[in-house]
């Protein structure tokens, strides 16, 4: 009979044992979640810190890409500018305000009426009379603008062909007897505060009307390039290389 009482009170002691862990475990649930809480029902949105850029990007293909190029379509002439920086200072996101900057240039025209290889004689030819360059600058801290670089020539004068084919109107530019090409351009320091630079460049052409009718017409192809300046105290660190290197 005393065995038979006894085993049951073991029984219940050990049922007793997990009701109170489990009421433990859940008070204590509770007070994390109050504490996570404040007490209220519903929890407070927690901030996400937010990430702020610690330089002003200037946006530019020029510095994004380390070219730059465009196609600007007139009358099924493309004119195509192309931009890059020279091996003098490659490293376009070293760009800096302070020490010079160089880089390379060229222009040509393609007649798109006609196939890339078909025979010279069937595409309008077109010629480069004048090729001008103006330059703008942008500051954080909005002061007056600069022109670090500018260019103003007679294309067939400063063309790296030194005998380029040409008329009276100018050296032959379409593709691919003829083509303008600059090196090595300096582009000069800058206010500290300056984010980017614009080249605006102008070339002032005569475009063929048909090929082969010795009729043309006088054109103006304009193209920005914005370039990015990046803060530092430091200049731009130039390397020395051949005058006509790339």
């Amino acid at each position: 009979m005393s065995t038979t009482t006894r085993r049951p009170r073991r029984r219940s002691r050990l049922l007793v044992l997990p009701a109170v862990l489990l009421l433990s475990v859940v008070l204590s649930s509770c007070s994390v979640v109050e504490d996570l809480t404040n007490g209220n029902d519903e929890a407070e949105p927690t901030a996400t810190p937010t990430t702020t850029a610690t330089t002003e990007y200037y946006q530019s293909q020029f510095t994004r890409d380390g070219t730059f190029q465009s196609h600007i379509d007139v009358a099924g002439l493309d004119f195509v500018y192309t931009l890059y920086p020279t091996k003098s200072t490659p490293r376009t996101n070293e760009w800096y305000p302070l020490g010079n900057k160089y880089f390379s240039f060229t222009f040509q025209a393609y007649d798109l009426n006609q196939e890339l290889r078909a025979p010279f004689n069937t595409k309008r030819k077109v010629f480069l009379g004048r090729i001008q360059v103006t330059s703008t600058t942008t500051r954080s801290d909005g002061g007056p603008s600069e022109s670090p670089y500018t260019l103003d020539a007679d294309a067939r004068t400063i063309t790296l062909d030194p005998e380029p084919l040409g008329n009276s109107y100018g050296m032959l530019i379409t593709s691919p007897k003829g083509s303008f090409e600059l090196r090595n351009q300096q582009i000069n320091p800058t206010d500290p505060a300056t984010i980017g630079i614009d080249l605006t460049f102008t070339a002032t052409v005569q475009m063929e009307s048909s090929a082969g009718s010795n009729r043309y017409v006088e054109q103006t192809i304009t193209q920005k390039v914005p370039i990015a300046i990046f803060p530092s105290d430091d200049p731009t660190v130039a390397q020395e290389i051949p005058v006509n290197a790339n």
